[in-house]
């Protein structure tokens, strides 16, 4: 389609793109494989992969032809009819989930919402009467998104700031810290709802044992354990779910982001125990799971097993981590810690991140700011040795820089 429109990129978005994000350092316009090219022509290591969606890079050849040939098969039907793609599709995360049911939409956020949906409808069984048992408890510098169920759940007040009053019932307890959880569960709590690794937060992972003493605690009191995977799952560990490394299973899990490797998609796994909570008007969505957000989604998990991706992350990560490990030891005044699992690892800074996120970028390569002065590093699934041997090439230079 021809672009008619004379003013440049940048006059485009200061005139009628609302400001709810800072200026953008530049206009991305081609991907390919790991990396990224600019209108200029500058290419950059994509270490943000759309904040860990593009798990395949950039234009994998078979997942684009899986799109393409949707494109030309069906593209919406609305929920009001079955489609194929959705129950070949659900039918894959319920073996990797174990027995349940999927819900679903579009996004991170809309997952998280319908699990927050969940805990009420849950609650409401519980104690015979809607509205008396309704209270989560989440993690204090969570991120679950920016709805207000998100934002009430979100243990981070300048996600909240300016929103009140939020959505009640909501308390935060310290990550990795059973007692305070413990403290936190009354008669009235219906949910434990947790990121695995806390994305925005800072790149913070729960414990193997916490997840353990939490799994325990809420079988103790009756209550969900529920997990926020939209970041950190989809193999970005080197387990299809972050979780798997505790042993436990959850009562619901939320994903989107690299479901299907940059195709707009979330969903909503809940254990056949409690998937009968949902029943028909009692949760809805226009555009979730149609014939090609789960045809693309179909393509990212055929590929991912075709191309041992996970195997991939599994195999590089430790030397990757061990090169950062490396680095900070060089630059002890500079980096406080390195720390995360497989493709997704945060490298905490003891100044400002925008400085070293621009040097990094003018030496070629996209990284993604977190919470407390962290850089995130979220390289695709399909990342080599030698991608994330430069990556430390170019962090190195960035530090030396700055």
């Amino acid at each position: 389609m021809e672009d008619i429109h004379r003013e440049t990129t940048e006059e485009l978005y200061e005139h009628y793109v609302l400001n709810n994000y800072a200026p953008a350092p530049l206009t991305l316009v081609h991907g390919e494989g790991v990396y990224v090219w600019d209108r200029d022509g500058n290419r950059y290591l994509d270490f943000g992969s759309g904040i860990a969606v593009s798990g395949l890079g950039h234009a994998h050849p078979a997942w684009v032809a899986a799109v393409r040939e949707q494109l030309y098969r069906l593209t919406h039907v609305s929920n009001l009819y079955r489609n194929r793609n959705q129950g070949r599709l659900a039918k894959s995360l319920v073996e990797k989930c174990g027995p349940g049911r999927v819900f679903f939409c579009n996004s991170g956020a809309e997952a998280n919402e319908a699990l927050i949906k969940l805990t009420r409808l849950y609650g409401n069984r519980k104690a015979g009467e809607e509205g008396k048992c309704y209270k989560v408890v989440t993690a204090e510098n969570s991120f679950h998104g920016r709805t207000f169920g998100g934002m009430s759940a979100t243990g981070q007040e300048k996600v909240r700031r300016g929103y009140a009053p939020l959505v009640p019932g909501f308390s935060f307890g310290k990550l990795n810290d059973l007692a305070s959880f413990e403290r936190l569960v009354d008669d009235d709590t219906a949910a434990v709802f947790l990121e695995t690794i806390q994305g925005e937060g800072g790149i913070n992972p729960c414990t193997a044992e916490f997840l353990q003493g939490i799994r325990e605690l809420c079988d103790r009191r009756e209550i969900l354990m529920i997990l926020d995977e939209v970041q950190c799952g989809m193999g970005r560990t080197g387990r299809f779910f972050a979780f798997e490394k505790s042993g436990v299973r959850p009562d619901a899990i939320g994903m989107a982001k690299g479901l299907a490797s940059g195709f707009p998609i979330g969903a909503v796994w809940v254990h056949e125990r409690f998937a009968d909570l949902f029943t028909p008007g009692s949760h809805g969505t226009t555009f979730g799971g149609t014939p090609l957000a789960c045809a693309a989604g179909l393509a990212t998990l055929y590929i991912m097993e075709k191309d041992r991706l996970i195997e991939n992350v599994r195999e590089n990560a430790p030397a990757w981590t061990k090169q950062l490990q490396g680095l900070a030891e060089e630059f002890p005044d500079r980096i406080v810690s390195v720390r995360g699992e497989g493709y997704m690892v945060g490298v905490q800074l003891t100044e400002d991140v925008a400085p070293i996120a621009a040097a990094i970028r003018k030496h070629g390569m996209l990284a993604v700011p977190a919470a407390g002065n962290v850089i995130r590093l979220l390289p695709p699934l399909i990342a080599t040795g030698n991608d994330l041997s430069r990556s430390v090439e170019i962090f190195r230079a960035a530090l030396a820089e700055a």
